[in-house]
């Protein structure tokens, strides 16, 4: 029995000193600048600048490989910090926000057929591209809202997806989880805005949804090419260069070009 314990002990005695020996080898020195950086940083681990989380993205920044003010949840104060502990000029970047490209409700694009799958976009898009009328458009079952760690995605009663302005980060998660590649970050103070995605022509756009963009190009000849062009039957604005007439809403016969002031705070949903 003694001879037991003492071989036990020995063991983990000699098991001990290895473990202490290792961790002395193969120590790696810390950039005391990256705990710092790390506890500047929000903390949300949302993975939205591209790296695996807070502490990998504050070591990218030391290596000089990320810049302070790549983190998308980060506020100007934060990111300033930042930037001060890496003996940098902070370039404050404009806020974007995540803009849903489709007002393709219940009652605008109702269902062809009746899907029992699954509760999800990614899942119901496999079938025939979903149990929507515009193949296009928000099958409104949550894949988004379900990957945005911030809250700012609601599912409305009228079936499709809505962001609360004040609340988006511009992570892009909801981005990569859309399967229908509806969502895009937009620049906050942008104001004109084409909430559709369908790009099939004209008559059969129309009959897919009542708010579909028909591909008539008058809101092009108003604005101009550089502002707002139409593309394989479909306007898209140039968020580079957006138009800033606000009675451009005017020329869409079909509705699916809108004003929305997300730089106003307000919380009402942005479609």
């Amino acid at each position: 029995m003694l001879l037991s314990t003492a071989v036990l002990a020995g063991l983990g005695l000699v098991s001990g000193l290895g473990l202490a020996v290792a961790a002395r080898v193969f120590h790696v020195e810390i950039d005391p600048r990256q705990e710092k950086i790390a506890d500047t940083l929000p903390g949300a681990n949302c993975g939205g600048c591209g790296y695996a989380g807070c502490n990998d993205f504050a070591a990218a920044v030391v290596r000089g490989e990320a810049q302070p003010g790549d983190c998308p949840v980060c506020d100007s104060a934060s990111a300033s910090a930042v930037a001060e502990i890496m003996g940098l000029a902070f370039e404050e970047k404009e806020r974007r926000i995540a803009m849903i490209l489709c007002q393709g409700t219940s009652e605008r694009s109702p269902s062809r057929f009746r899907y029992n799958g699954m509760a999800s976009c990614a899942s119901a898009a496999l079938l025939g591209g979903g149990p929507k009328s515009c193949a296009y458009g928000c099958l409104g079952m949550g894949d988004c809202q379900e990957a945005c760690g911030f809250g700012a995605i609601e599912m409305g009663e009228d079936g499709i997806a809505h962001v609360i302005p004040e609340r988006c980060t511009a992570c892009g998660k909801c981005v990569e989880a859309c399967p229908k590649d509806l969502i895009k970050l937009v620049p906050a103070s942008a104001k004109v805005h084409v909430l559709c995605s369908n790009k099939d022509k004209g008559p059969a756009a129309k009959n897919a949804c009542l708010a579909a963009c028909i591909g008539c190009k008058k809101c092009e000849k108003s604005a101009g090419s550089d502002h707002i062009a139409v593309e394989d039957f479909l306007a898209r604005v140039n968020y580079d260069d957006p138009p800033g007439d606000l009675a451009l809403v005017d020329e869409c016969s079909m509705g699916c070009i809108v004003v929305v002031d997300l730089d106003s705070g307000d919380s009402a949903r942005t479609n």
